[in-house]
């Protein structure tokens, strides 16, 4: 399985090392630093710094659907959180998208679903950005808390860093990676909060509680 330029510079982030601007473009700053991480993480290749699924990277999204999963929210991502918190796997495993070109996997991201596991809340039907209206199936506590832990589980399971380049929302997809996503503002709210949040500040909030419950 072959990774980007985009997706080392990531890893190298997430692991404090600075590859220079976050691009997608192959540059010495970019080389020097995976040689960096592969000497500090023991890599005999370049490939190694990764888990042997081929996956690296976990997008937090909701639905934009009513509470109660259907089978087009089962087709796009890897896992459903419902109202209660209680996970619901999606018709494809997250290694359906260590290769997406046969077709057959979970497309959650565009242009950024090979190597990237799609978590999200059954939420948030007819939410309104702005003026702000969290809709008909607003996100709930518990299904917070079912996000924290699965995502978290995830992180275990497949060796991936909790970072802003590794575990973040649909909405910081194009701030933090520069691939273009269509406007989309998913997760910008979250349960006590009165209005949107910068989607990075909701996401450090996220990544909080995330690196909690992995300590």
């Amino acid at each position: 399985m072959g990774f980007t330029a985009l997706d080392y510079q990531a890893r190298c982030k997430a692991y404090g090392i600075d590859p220079g601007p976050v691009d997608g473009i192959w540059g010495p700053r970019t080389r020097e630093a995976v040689q960096r991480l592969q000497e500090k993480e023991g890599a005999r290749r370049p490939e190694d710094l990764f888990h042997p699924s081929g996956l690296h990277r976990i997008i937090m999204h909701w639905t934009a659907g009513a509470y109660g999963d259907i089978a087009l929210e089962r087709q796009s991502y890897h896992l459903l959180i419902d109202q209660h918190g209680r996970g619901i796997p999606g018709i494809y495993a997250p290694e359906a998208n260590a290769n997406t070109s046969d077709g057959r996997y979970a497309p959650h991201t565009r242009a950024l679903n090979t190597g990237s596991i799609g978590v999200a809340l059954d939420a948030m039907a007819g939410a309104r950005e702005s003026p702000f209206d969290p809709g008909s199936a607003p996100i709930t506590d518990d299904q917070e808390r079912g996000l924290i832990n699965e995502v978290a589980d995830l992180c275990r399971t497949y060796d991936i860093p909790v970072s802003r380049w590794t575990v973040l929302t649909h909405a910081e997809v194009q701030p933090t990676l520069g691939v273009w996503q269509r406007n989309k503002w998913d997760i910008r709210w979250l349960p006590g909060y009165p209005g949107v949040k910068d989607a990075v500040e909701i996401g450090d909030v996220l990544r909080a509680k995330i690196k909690a419950q992995l300590s």
